[in-house]
This record gives structure tokens, sequence and C-alpha cells, in this order.
């Protein structure tokens, strides 16, 4: 009897398939490597570069005197520049907000100047702030108004109310224990004492945004209103509290340029509305909504308000300043669209490469 074999084959065996391990993916892929690329991150960079030349080739730019002025002069567009950050990620706008800040100062002149207890003022002051919030919120949330025409017509309408409510007066004897409270100093550093309760406000809306459901709730409403209420976010009651706090912290606004200033007039703050949606949109808010970050926000008017400074060292006339700001808006609109058609065009590059014999 034969002995049956079996036919064998000498071609190789199949190779499995590789499998790339997380250690050998491109560091350029990394959630890291995304967080450096970030807008934000670019306005970070942005402001120590010029940090550092400012502190080398401009003179007493290193300085706490500098660091003093520099913050007290940013302090009024820190505090609206949070609210407008929640605003702008919903993808709308609020631009009354330097309106409500002059009529503040002007209630407050007047009030004073009639006999009222200066912490009564003060509290009547910010329900002001807080009913303008209101009535902008009723008309953009309730009933369903653009905010950009909305603001537009609040803006004046409050800057006329504060004309109305003090005239071409000023007033300028407020308490001198609160005015020098408002400028005074921690120590030898230079940092003002109000940065505390600044800071308190930027952590308190930082939770909210980064933190919370609510805030999450606001990117997903800056994508899609629609699909934002249709996975049960309150959009209109979110809106109405986000205009509502935007009053609030805008007379906040209002009341320290009263008191660092020493002087309640119906033109306070008048422009500073350009100031703050320029910081915003350069720390990398995206003025069609849904992206953005307060951090970023944050290194935006920093940087914003290190340029100017150090262009008021230079002895730089205000117009030459406000020139820069308008570029600097242009600029934090434009350059994410260019970015964009950038990186359209190189993905439809490497798509054609890709599929060719």
């Amino acid at each position: 009897m034969s002995e049956t074999t079996t036919p064998t084959s000498n071609a190789p065996a199949p190779e499995a398939p590789l499998t790339r391990s997380p250690s050998t993916t491109p560091w350029r892929k990394t959630r890291t490597a995304k967080l450096l690329a970030s807008r934000d991150a670019i306005t970070i960079y942005a402001l120590v570069a010029f940090l550092i030349y400012a502190s080398i080739s401009i003179p007493r730019f290193a300085s706490p005197v500098t660091t003093g002025f520099l913050l007290l002069d940013v302090i009024p567009v820190l505090l609206i520049a949070m609210p407008m950050t929640l605003i702008i990620i919903t993808g709308e706008i609020d631009l009354s907000v330097a309106s409500i800040a002059g009529l503040t100062s002007a209630t407050m002149g007047v009030l004073w100047a009639g006999g009222m207890n200066i912490w009564l003022v003060l509290a009547v002051s910010v329900l002001v702030g807080v009913a303008c919030g209101m009535f902008n919120g009723f008309l953009i949330a309730v009933l369903g108004l653009p905010s950009l025409a909305v603001t537009i017509g609040t803006l004046a309408l409050f800057r006329g109310l504060a004309l109305v409510t003090i005239g071409d007066n000023a007033v300028a004897n407020f308490p001198k224990p609160l005015t020098a409270f408002f400028t005074s100093k921690l120590g030898a550093t230079g940092i003002p004492t109000v940065m505390i309760g600044v800071l308190v406000v930027i952590i308190a809306f930082g939770v909210l945004l980064h933190f919370t459901p609510f805030g999450r709730g606001l990117f997903g409403m800056g994508y899609s209103k629609e699909a934002a209420a249709f996975v049960g976010i309150k959009v209109a009651r979110s809106k109405f509290w986000l205009y509502v706090a935007s009053g609030a912290v805008s007379a906040l606004a209002g009341i320290f340029w009263t008191l660092r200033y020493t002087s309640a007039r119906s033109d306070n703050a008048t422009g500073l509305e350009l100031a703050v949606i320029a910081a915003v949109l350069l720390g990398g808010v995206s003025i069609f909504g849904g992206k953005g970050s307060i951090l970023g926000v944050l290194a935006g008017v920093l940087l914003i308000g290190s340029l100017n400074y150090a262009l008021r060292l230079g002895r730089v006339s205000d117009v030459v300043l406000i020139t820069v700001t308008g570029l600097l808006l242009i600029l934090s609109v434009v350059a994410p669209s260019i970015g964009s058609a950038i990186r359209g065009w190189r993905h439809t590059r490497r798509v054609r490469r890709s599929t060719e014999p």
C-alpha cells in the first residue's frame, strides 16, 4: 500500500495586518498638538512675545508702575469680555455694553449728587445694568429679534438716556476712601487691589463655560440652535440670562470707570465695545459661534491692552490707537477664514494625490 502524502505549498503565510500603536501616532495629530496649535495658544504666544519685546525695547515698560496702569486700563474691557465671550459663542452679539456702562455712570452721578447713600447708589446702579440686560434679552430671546439690530438700537437708546439723566454735567465729589481703593495697589507689585474681584468674575465665567452643562449647551447653540433645542437645551432662556449677565457686568465696569476717574459723565466708556469685541475675537472666539475659551479671551484682552499702552508710552495719538484696534478686529475676523480656506485646499490636494494611480 502506498502512503498518501499531503501536498504542501511553498507560498509564504499571509502577514498579520499592521496596526499603529499609540506611540507611533504622528505628534501633530495628538490632542496636545492640536491645543498647542489652536488660536487660543497662538494668541498666548503673541502676548508673551510682545511682552518680552516691549520689556527689552521700550523704556519703563517692565516696571510695577506700568503693570498697575496697564491692568487698570484693561479692567473694564476684561470684565465686559467675559459675558461677551459667552454671547458670541452662541452666535449672538451685544453692542450696547459701553452704553450700559455710560448709563450706569450717569445714574451714579445723579443719585450721589441727590444725597443718596453711596452703597445704595452702587446697588441701584447695578440694578440699572440688570434692567438694560433684561430689556435686550426680552427683545432678542423672547421676541426673536436679531441681536445685531437690537443692540445697535439700544446702544443709541441707553447713551441717549445717559445724556437725559445727567446732561452735560459731571459729578466728581465721590467719597475719597472709595475712589482711593479703586486705584490702590497690592504692596509693591503694582497690581490693582480690584484685580482680586476681577479674577473672581473671570473664574466664575470660566467655570460656567467650560465645566457645566449650561456652558456646553452654549457651544451647541453656536453650532446649531435648532439642534440644541432638539436635544433639550433651553435656547431662549439661556440667551435671556446671558444678556442679563452682560448688563450686570457692564454696570460693574461703569462703576469702576466712574470711581477710577472720579467723574460721572454721560459719555464715559464711549467706544469701549470696539475694544471688547476685538479682544474676544482675537482671543479665538469665532464670530460665527461654537468656538472659544476664556483663557484665549484673557490673552486677547492683555495683548490689545499691552499694545495700546506701549503705543501710549511712545506718545502715539489716540487716533492711531483706535486704528490699531480696528485693524486687529479685522484681522481676527479674516484670519480664521483664510486659515480654513488653506486647510480645505490642502485637504483637497491630499485627496487628489491619494486617488491618483
